[in-house]
């Protein structure tokens, strides 16, 4: 069998291996979720664990120590902002009646007035008391939760039995993260080992630069802008903070979603369009903070996507996938601008583009 023909014999075999392996991962899609997410953690933990290790920790008390740490904030951070949104909501929902005149008595006005004939009458005292008695039925965010898991006890069983299999998961995965790596390692074809290592290891920092330090800037967007817009005296402070903050993953959306938030809360609570000012300059705070601190410091240009590029990958991720494509979208985008990079590369050391 010549080398070409066994090379055409290779090829078909990688495809259709490829073709099954993506069969078997769409079959077992719902097994896979909670390994998936254990990877993810494993993957987002291994760094302190390597951490505590230079510090001569062995690696099982390492990652039990950054297993029960990280267990700890994620438990007290639901703790401590689900009470918060949930207050904040109540507020929102209470003040319906405020907007729904405000709308009525001033804007309404205006733009029947530019519309001419065609007039624009709007209703919001249903939907207020819907959502009122939606809520109090309800019992707020907490007891909505637990009453629609507790109806069913298959789903109740089903949850903590996924919850509990993704900290096991998670626990041997982070204590043998660094053996599971070099065995993948060992089984790359020995003439692309170094160029499959090498773009690895271009993943690994883009994405560790990713998980990490936008997760630190988003945190700490969604804390300046909570407490400015508190000194500003907004009742919906905290709620419109953390959407900002959350939201701010992509370039100016957090910023343009919540000044524009920010704006309207402002004029229906205080009517006074000095306000208006006090929330742009907390806007604006916090812009130069991301731009000149933030993102430079926790962030830098390791990720290297154009704004463009991100909000169409995040577009892209929604339309083909839904919500959990959007959570993926910059992460998967970052390590196919790796390869791009090396393919251009490639390229402009072809003979292809020196002819």
């Amino acid at each position: 069998m010549s080398d070409n023909s066994l090379t055409e014999s290779t090829k078909w075999f990688v495809l259709i291996g490829i073709i099954l392996l993506s069969g078997l991962v769409y079959l077992l899609a719902p097994v896979l979720t909670p390994f998936i997410i254990a990877a993810v953690l494993s993957y987002i933990g291994d760094p302190l664990v390597d951490w505590l290790e230079l510090k001569k920790f062995p690696r099982t008390l390492a990652v039990t120590t950054v297993f029960v740490s990280l267990t700890l904030v994620a438990v007290l951070s639901l703790l401590l902002f689900i009470p918060l949104v949930e207050k904040q909501i109540v507020i929102l929902i209470n003040k319906v009646p405020e907007y729904a005149d405000w709308l009525q008595r001033t804007l309404l006005p205006v733009i029947n007035e530019k519309l001419g004939d065609t007039k624009v009458n709007l209703d919001l005292s249903a939907l207020q008391d819907s959502l009122k008695s939606n809520w109090q039925s309800a019992g707020g965010i907490v007891a909505q939760v637990v009453s629609s898991i507790t109806r069913s006890g298959f789903a109740l069983f089903t949850g903590v039995a996924n919850l509990v299999l993704v900290f096991i998961v998670s626990f041997y995965l982070l204590r043998d993260w660094d053996k599971l790596i070099e065995h993948i390692r060992q089984l790359l074809p020995r003439n692309k080992e170094k160029l499959i290592s090498s773009l690895a290891k271009q993943s690994d920092e883009v994405l560790g630069a990713f998980f990490r330090g936008q997760l630190l800037v988003m945190l700490a967007l969604a804390i300046v802008y909570s407490v400015g817009l508190s000194i500003v005296g907004l009742d919906l402070a905290i709620l419109i903070g953390l959407l900002a903050g959350v939201v701010s993953f992509v370039p100016y959306l957090g910023f343009i979603i919540g000044i524009v938030a920010a704006t309207i809360a402002a004029l229906m609570q205080f009517g006074d369009v000095s306000y208006v000012l006090y929330v742009f300059i907390v806007f604006g705070v916090g812009q130069a903070l991301e731009g000149m601190v933030l993102t430079p410091v926790l962030v830098g240009d390791k990720i290297g996507l154009h704004p463009v590029a991100v909000i169409f990958a995040v577009l892209a991720g929604g339309q083909l996938f839904g919500f959990f494509g959007i959570l993926c979208a910059l992460p998967v985008a970052a390590v196919l601008a790796v390869i791009v990079r090396h393919m251009h590369k490639e390229y402009k050391q072809s003979a292809v583009y020196n002819a």
